[in-house]
């Protein structure tokens, strides 16, 4: 995988991963690119607050480390879809694990989940 931000050394596997798919945003993208694919209105609905740029912003960073591939049809108007590389597949399982381990050790946060 490529980075898109400037090269850095990592003290572990986990916190060069995080580098990749943490923060606010990208584990959801990840997500829900993984149920369908989605056009980008599409994929902001299930994100709630996200704003368009930034969407946008954590899209292009997710295509060049190569886990989203961007598909831009010829057509007018221009539809555009997302879908996941098999490096982003992998991490649906993943996700999915992270996602029980929430409900089962942390049920005050679950229940926080719109």
């Amino acid at each position: 995988m490529q980075r898109s931000k400037k090269k850095c050394a990592y003290h572990c596997e986990i916190e060069a991963a995080f580098a990749v798919i943490g923060g606010k945003w990208k584990a959801g993208i990840i997500w829900h690119i993984g149920k369908e694919r989605p056009r980008f209105n599409e994929l902001r609905l299930p994100l709630g607050t996200i704003s368009p740029r930034m969407l946008a912003k954590q899209l292009r960073e997710l295509e060049a480390d190569g886990l989203v591939i961007r598909t831009m049809y010829p057509e007018i108007p221009p539809r555009v879809e997302y879908e996941l590389t098999d490096a982003g597949k992998a991490l649906i399982p993943i996700l999915e694990s992270i996602s029980e381990w929430v409900i089962t050790h942390c049920p005050e946060v679950a229940g926080m989940i719109e």
